[in-house]
């Protein structure tokens, strides 16, 4: 995997060259596994100006050491431990940079506090900062054969792990027992952990978006929402079931569930590659509008996953740009009605062009409104 991090990192010294950068200093711990391999949280990269045997991964442990699962970083590489903990690589690096003749340097400046920003320039004052933005998390939008293979495992711990828990008894226990036994299920099955805190909502908390899971029992009658997701070498892929809790669903939950599902299925159709964000997101949200639910539809419609799990591209009414082939990316329409529950159906998949089958589905989990 060496090349491929160093292929990487040429790409983005390429960039910085074009736009008149001679170094670059990345922060953001995505980013710096992305370009690196292996790397312990709070290393840095610099990228310098020349080959790749100018770029070094400045931390403050030992990196080869990495308790996340994390490859060793790429050879060629140069590695920089601090001396001391209580050391800032960053600082370090633009020491490093500095001692070394470069004369400007792009940094990561939403990677950057104040203070860091204040202390990298203190060390280093005849050092030109200038802001490298989100250059990495553009490169990183669409993903090669083996990361999009490694979302591919994320995704089918999740389903395991979901599909286990379909097949308990669910009546009785509370919202946060099932989070728990969901996110040791997906370790069972591989993960290194979960994505994001696992929401389970049960009754009036159903749908809700983000809920934070409380101790109220699941009870008969009840809609009960879960989404999860597993990480998986540093990849985290993304799903949202609903279902109805032991007995045949209400009038009022099979309307409900079938809007929200048709809003789904338009939004992951609308997955193609040239196709706008906002279209994506439009062909989405004008469903729930048209069933009376536009209040209630979120800010966006999905994001991009990754090394993060909200991540670009933004499925969202105001997003400018298109999708690209082989760009993961989450479709999660959901309705929440005050006092009585509601409903989120969330997938992982992959932009396809239509010749090669249109956009591939990660999470397989049925979508069928099953009473449990």
């Amino acid at each position: 995997m060496s090349e491929v991090y160093a292929a990487r990192r040429a790409r983005l010294r390429e960039r910085c060259a074009a736009a008149g950068g001679e170094a670059a200093l990345v922060c953001g711990d995505a980013n710096v596994r992305y370009l690196a391999g292996g790397a312990p949280p709070g290393a840095v990269l610099l990228l310098g100006p020349g080959s790749d045997g100018d770029d070094a991964l400045v931390c403050v442990s030992d990196p080869f050491v990495d308790a996340t699962g994390a490859s060793r970083p790429g050879d060629g590489l140069a590695v920089v431990v601090l001396p001391t903990p209580e050391g800032d690589p960053a600082v370090a690096a633009a020491e490093r940079a500095a001692e070394r003749g470069v004369r400007s340097l792009a940094v990561e400046e939403h990677h950057l506090t104040v203070a860091r920003h204040r202390a990298v320039r203190s060390v280093a004052p005849r050092l030109r900062l200038g802001d490298l933005g989100t250059a990495v998390e553009q490169q990183r939008v669409v993903k090669d054969d083996e990361e999009i293979s490694t979302l591919r495992i994320a995704a089918e711990i999740a389903d395991q792990a979901l599909g286990e828990l379909l097949e308990s008894i669910l009546v009785g226990r509370t919202e946060r027992h099932l989070a728990l036994e969901l996110e040791r299920r997906l370790i069972d099955h591989g993960a290194d952990g979960a994505a994001f805190p696992t929401s389970v909502g049960a009754g009036p908390h159903s749908g809700r978006a983000g809920h934070v899971p409380t101790d109220r029992r699941v009870e008969e009658g009840d809609f009960l929402s879960v989404c999860l997701g597993a990480d998986y070498r540093g990849y985290r892929s993304e799903i949202a079931r609903t279902f109805v809790i032991g007995a045949s669903p209400a009038e009022w939950q099979i309307e409900l569930y079938e809007q929200v599902f048709a809003a789904q299925r338009a939004g992951r159709e609308a997955l193609a590659p040239g196709a706008a964000y906002r279209d994506v997101d439009r062909a989405a949200r004008v469903v729930l509008e048209a069933a009376g639910h536009g209040e209630r539809v979120g800010p966006r419609i999905g994001h991009g996953v990754g090394l993060e799990n909200d991540e670009d591209p933004r499925l969202a009414p105001s997003a400018m740009g298109k999708l690209d082939a082989c760009v993961p990316v989450t479709v999660d329409p959901g309705v929440h009605l005050p006092g009585r529950g509601g409903v989120r159906i969330d997938d992982t998949l992959v932009v396809r062009p239509e010749a090669d089958g249109g956009p591939e589905l990660l999470t397989i989990t049925t979508k069928e409104l099953l009473a449990l």
